[in-house]
């Protein structure tokens, strides 16, 4: 800004001297210097903000740098194997003393104890009498007694309902005749078809039938299964 001064008037002095400016001439003269002057004044600040903002910006740009990464960890020590003693030395069996030709085995061969002899008489027991033989079997089978009487009577006893529904039929009957010549345990064998007629049979003869019980081989009464057939008919 100094020189600029000097400058300028330097330049008042050379123009005085070479022109005799005076009065108007002079302060336009002036005016335009300063003009000039407030230009130059004003290009030197400007660069020297943009200098500055240079300068601004290499101090404040810091370079980041990563750390290093961290030291890797050593392996662990591989662990040594205990070292355990060889186990103690076997002493080898002794040697067997075989004896190349085995003595000799003689047998001797004693005769058995004579067996005492029986000097007594024997003595023969005689034959017993012969078993009688035995008699003819009185063996039988059941056999009926009074067989129309009480045939009869069962087919009186026709059941009621049976005969309303005029139901008809024959009924398979098994029972067992004990020693006194009387039916019990009576069932059917082979049903008629009709649940009444079937309970009605099997209770009939075993109320109304009469036998002569069965006999075993010595003609004892003896009780055996018997069976027959009742057959419902309406007149």
């Amino acid at each position: 800004m100094i020189g600029e001064y000097l400058e300028r008037k330097r330049w008042m002095s050379y123009a005085s001297q070479q022109q005799g400016l005076t009065g108007p001439k002079l302060v336009s003269l002036i005016i335009a210097l300063s003009i000039v002057g407030l230009v130059g004044t004003g290009m030197v600040l400007f660069l020297t903000v943009d200098a500055v903002k240079e300068m601004v910006e290499r101090v404040t740009t810091v370079n980041v740098e990563e750390p290093p990464p961290p030291p890797e960890e050593p392996p662990p020590p591989e662990e040594v194997p205990e070292t355990t003693s060889p186990p103690p030395p076997v002493a080898p069996p002794p040697p067997f003393a075989i004896a190349q030709n085995p003595p000799e085995i003689r047998t001797v061969t004693t005769p058995p104890p004579p067996q005492p002899t029986d000097t007594r008489p024997t003595t023969v027991q005689p034959p017993g009498p012969p078993t009688p033989p035995k008699g003819p079997s009185k063996a039988r089978g059941v056999k009926t007694k009074n067989e129309r009487s009480w045939a009869a009577r069962i087919q009186e006893d026709y059941p009621r309902r049976a005969a309303q529904e005029e139901i008809e039929g024959t009924v398979g009957v098994r029972c067992t005749v004990t020693t006194d010549g009387r039916a019990s345990g009576c069932a059917v064998s082979s049903s008629s078809g009709s649940d009444i007629l079937d309970s009605a049979a099997a209770k009939a003869v075993e109320r109304y039938a009469r036998f002569d019980p069965a006999l075993n081989d010595d003609g004892v009464p003896i009780t055996a299964s018997w069976s027959t057939r009742v057959t419902y008919k309406l007149n």
